[in-house]
């Protein structure tokens, strides 16, 4: 069982940590909208922009691992644990980019975890 969910935090992690790089990215390489020359240029700058980068390849890792969490564990469970990937973020864009942490976030995030720990106590761990 702990094989498996410290399986699925680090996939849930490096998808986390993915947007923020990709937020990161986008703040650096400034706004984007939809038309070919600007789909172009993002593309080409997906490889001059470390922080783009950074984020494609931790979606790539985080995939992989993820595959590796649904051979091992039904979907059902697996899948709401995603929901940690949000607490991930807004409290490290909290630090990072100064977004706001406002109390309602803070009882979301509370509930997100009440949620996850009940998903975690269930006996689909055991195989």
């Amino acid at each position: 069982m702990w094989n498996n969910i410290l399986l699925i935090l680090s996939s849930v992690t490096l998808n986390a940590l993915a947007q923020l790089f990709i937020r990161q990215g986008m703040i650096v390489r400034g706004k984007f909208a939809f038309g070919f020359e600007q789909v172009f240029s993002l593309v080409f700058g997906i490889f001059t922009n470390i922080y783009l980068l950074a984020g494609m390849f931790s979606y790539g890792i985080s995939i992989l691992l993820w595959m590796a969490v649904l051979s091992k564990v039904n979907v059902s469970l697996a899948y709401p644990f995603l929901s940690i990937g949000y607490i991930i973020t807004a409290v490290l864009a909290y630090f990072i980019f100064n977004e706001p942490l406002t109390w309602q976030k803070i009882i979301g995030i509370l509930i997100i975890c009440v949620g996850v720990f009940v998903l975690s106590q269930s006996q689909e761990w055991v195989s």
